[in-house]
């Protein structure tokens, strides 16, 4: 095989390539020889069928095979031979080929550009952490010592009011006709959460023990059964018994309702929740930050077949700036093709491992749907690829933190709120209809489950 570089212009570079056609022969015998133990023909013997006759009959089909796995070893061997770094899909444009001809093509490629890496000290980025005080703290737990209320029976002759809780059995019928599902034992309900069936609640106010009461209400439209939903239900209750709640007390046996080991580990858990709730917004504030002075301090050609690429993926809008887009498009390529030349200087890889783990932890995120996200990475690679490029990325991201001079600042609730505020503000303003960023919000505090 002859490879000499033919043009040169930029990041385009076209090759020329030609294959020997003894070459070429050599594996036509080759294939004629694997089929002869595959191809069964009427009048010989499976096996024993001669090449030329397979020749002869597959000739053309064969010889297309045989070129194109030519065209692959070959476009991939003068490549690796020329030590280039292709960006993109090589355009083969063939020149002349056939049975008893050398197989003469060129190879059009689009080449990564060559970056020149600027050395850490360049760079510097501020690292966010939250301040969270006593009064936080104090709040929290108040809020959750109304979630996980504690309930005392009241005395036999009391009517049950607003924000007590109400067990009891009941018996639903609708046009009369008892249903399935249509029966409970033993059901409590705090009264005023109205979380049974719209307008139940209200029904339940001033009972007393033992009593008996028919509640009406609608059954919902998501009813499982089809013929009743939005249908009028009559229940026909019997009140168990009729608790009130009381205040919690705040101390170790609170804690240990709600999965702590005492008092001070519920006050650490709430304290490294509320910084959850914060870390990933305001670091990627930190992130943007030195991705701008990435993107800042190297000059970086960016191949245009890249660009086009990327344009392609962006949902087409009438509205938008074509020139916005491309910019965008053009700053995207051109930071991840920075932040990978930083991850193959310093061998930084992701395993096959971390890609599990994360997934993994996205199940337990998901209680229920654990099936449902081990089925959507096996049957897309695509999402599976995202996820490796994304940990690469954070991986990188990581690594570079490590290195440069990075200035701590602690910043209390409020002002890494106004921080988040205004950098979602800025943010809008830059990005294009089609490329507009997620808007960073602190994250949901978790729930502490109670044990």
């Amino acid at each position: 095989m002859k490879v000499q570089v033919q043009s040169k212009k930029g990041l385009k570079t076209t090759l020329s390539i030609i294959v020997d056609k003894a070459e070429i022969k050599k594996k036509l015998d080759t294939r004629l020889l694997e089929l002869q133990n595959q191809i069964d023909l009427k009048g010989f013997r499976k096996g024993k069928v001669p090449p030329l006759v397979i020749k002869n009959q597959f000739g053309k089909a064969i010889y297309g095979e045989v070129i194109d796995r030519v065209l692959k070893e070959s476009t991939t061997k003068a490549i690796q031979d020329k030590k280039l770094k292709v960006a993109g899909q090589p355009k083969i444009d063939l020149k002349t080929f056939g049975e008893g001809k050398d197989l003469n093509f060129e190879l059009q490629l689009d080449l990564l550009p060559e970056i020149k890496l600027q050395s850490f000290e360049k760079y510097k980025a501020l690292d966010y952490s939250v301040k969270v005080g006593k009064e936080v703290l104090d709040e929290r737990l108040e809020n959750l010592s109304k979630e996980y209320k504690s309930f005392e029976d009241k005395k036999n002759d009391a009517k049950s009011e607003l924000g007590d809780q109400i067990i009891f059995n009941y018996q639903a019928t609708v046009e009369n006709k008892e249903f399935e599902g249509g029966k409970g034992e033993g059901v409590a309900i705090e009264l005023g959460k109205d979380l049974f069936l719209q307008g139940f609640d209200k029904q339940l106010i001033g009972v007393k023990k033992n009593e008996k009461i028919k509640v009406t209400s609608t059954l919902p439209k998501n009813h499982p059964k089809k013929e009743l939903a939005n249908k009028k239900a009559v229940f026909n209750c019997e009140v168990l018994n009729i608790k009130s709640s009381k205040k919690n007390k705040l101390d170790d046996d609170f804690a240990k309702k709600l999965g702590a080991k005492d008092l001070t580990d519920l006050n650490e858990k709430i304290k490294n929740q509320i910084t959850d709730q914060y870390n990933m917004a305001l670091n990627s504030i930190t992130k943007k930050e030195i991705l701008d002075q990435l993107e800042k301090n190297h000059t970086v050609d960016v191949p245009q077949n890249l660009i086009d690429n990327e344009l392609k993926s962006i949902p087409n809008n009438p509205n938008s700036n074509k020139n916005n887009n491309t910019e965008s498009a053009k700053k995207r390529i051109k930071l991840g093709l920075i932040l990978n030349e930083y991850g193959e200087n310093n061998k930084i890889i992701v395993t096959e491992d971390e890609i599990k783990k994360e997934i993994q932890k996205q199940v337990k995120s998901m209680p229920g749907q654990e099936k449902f996200v081990f089925e959507y990475y096996q049957k897309n690679p695509s999402a599976t690829q995202h996820l490796q490029s994304s940990l690469y990325e954070e991986k990188i991201i990581k690594f570079f933190k490590s290195k440069i001079n990075l200035i701590k600042k602690e910043l209390t609730i409020n002002e890494a709120e106004k921080l988040i505020t205004s950098f979602n503000e800025n943010n809008k303003v830059k990005a294009s209809p089609e490329v507009k960023k997620k808007e960073l919000k602190p994250a949901k505090p978790k729930k502490i489950s109670k044990k």
